[in-house]
Formats: C-alpha cells, sequence, structure tokens
C-alpha cells in the first residue's frame, strides 16, 4: 500500500513538472521583460553606448569611436579638470540650430570660479598654461580671460582649431551634462580607457 501511494506521487510530480506551451511561452515572455526593464534602467542611470559623429576631439576619439558613457560618478562629485564629458546643448547652442537631445563630447577645461583664456596657441586656467599632450594642434584663435560662473564648465574639443566648444558658444551649464566617456569598446584595435 505504501509503495503504490508512493508511485502514484511520482506520477503526479512528474506530470506536473512539464509545462504547457502556453506556460512557456508565459516565462519566456517574463525573462524577456525583465531583461529590457533591467537594460532600460541601467541605460537611463547607470551607463550607455555613444557614437563619436565629429572629429572635434581627434586625437583622443575619432569619428566611428563606440564609447561606454558612465552616469553614476557625477552623482558622487563633481566633475574634474580633463574629464570627457557628454552633454545636451545648452540653450545657446539649440539657437544654433542643434537639437536638444543631440549630444555633444568635450573635455572639461575650466572648473565654476577659474579663469580661463586662449593666447598664442596655448590654454591658460587661471594664469597657468596647460600642458596638452592629448591635442591635435594647438588653438588658432584668441579668447580674453572669462571666468567660469558657478554651476557651469568651460569645455573644449582636443581638436581645437576644428571644435565648436565653450570658446564659441560659452559655458556648460553642469546640469546639461549626461555622463563621462570611460571607456572605448570599438573599432576593437583601439579598444579601452578613455583618457
Amino acid at each position: 500500500m505504501t509503495s503504490e501511494k508512493t508511485s502514484e506521487q511520482s506520477v503526479s510530480t512528474a506530470t506536473s513538472a512539464v509545462k504547457s506551451p502556453a506556460q512557456i511561452w508565459w516565462d519566456n515572455f517574463q525573462i524577456l521583460f525583465i531583461a529590457l526593464i533591467l537594460a532600460l534602467l541601467i541605460r537611463l542611470f547607470v551607463a550607455e553606448p555613444r557614437f563619436i559623429p565629429s572629429d572635434s576631439m581627434v586625437p583622443t576619439l575619432e569619428i566611428g569611436d563606440r564609447l561606454v558613457v558612465e552616469k553614476v560618478s557625477y552623482r558622487l562629485h563633481s566633475p574634474e579638470f580633463g574629464d570627457i564629458v557628454v552633454f545636451d546643448p545648452p540653450p545657446q547652442l539649440q539657437q544654433f540650430g542643434f537639437k536638444k537631445d543631440q549630444a555633444f563630447i568635450k573635455r572639461i577645461i575650466g572648473k565654476p570660479g577659474q579663469t580661463v583664456q586662449v593666447s598664442g596657441g596655448k590654454v591658460y586656467v587661471d594664469d597657468r598654461p596647460l600642458l596638452e599632450p592629448y591635442i591635435a594642434a594647438p588653438p588658432d584663435y584668441v579668447l580674453p580671460p572669462v571666468q567660469v560662473p558657478a554651476g557651469q564648465f568651460f569645455v573644449m574639443g582636443d581638436n581645437r582649431p576644428n571644435s565648436n566648444d565653450s570658446h564659441v558658444w560659452g559655458f556648460l551649464p553642469a546640469s546639461n551634462i549626461i555622463g563621462r566617456a570611460c571607456f572605448r569598446f570599438y573599432p576593437f584595435e583601439r579598444i579601452g580607457i578613455v583618457r
């Protein structure tokens, strides 16, 4: 009698373990839905991929490079000198016809309270010339001293003579910064940390 109950229970358990096609479909749908939600949350709050469409950051970044832009560190601290940031165009760029969601990428040169000047092919921050081994060519323009307002940054492209940056349109509000470019994942021969 005991052995019969055990066999019946085994058959019953085995039958309930087999899922119908509808149950399999529903399980897969739930997994896919959760994966999509997680991907969306990661893109919104943690990191996202970006594509470089112009040569304004040459030689550091080339046209077609694909980057990971992380969004967490600036919730913990302010952007630092030399950080390469991705940002939404400020109002003055939108007046030039750029769309509000057309992201730009530049290097932070001046922080709030600092004075930036360009003269004689050199960039000066607080009257000290910057050593910039990362630029394509020195700037071929003059910018009189400007002080960076609170809550804003002065940004420049590494391809100084060919960059639509703060020397053209002014300061970048901190609120427009999307995140920091931290890693190039394509092309594969140039994969690595972005500096």
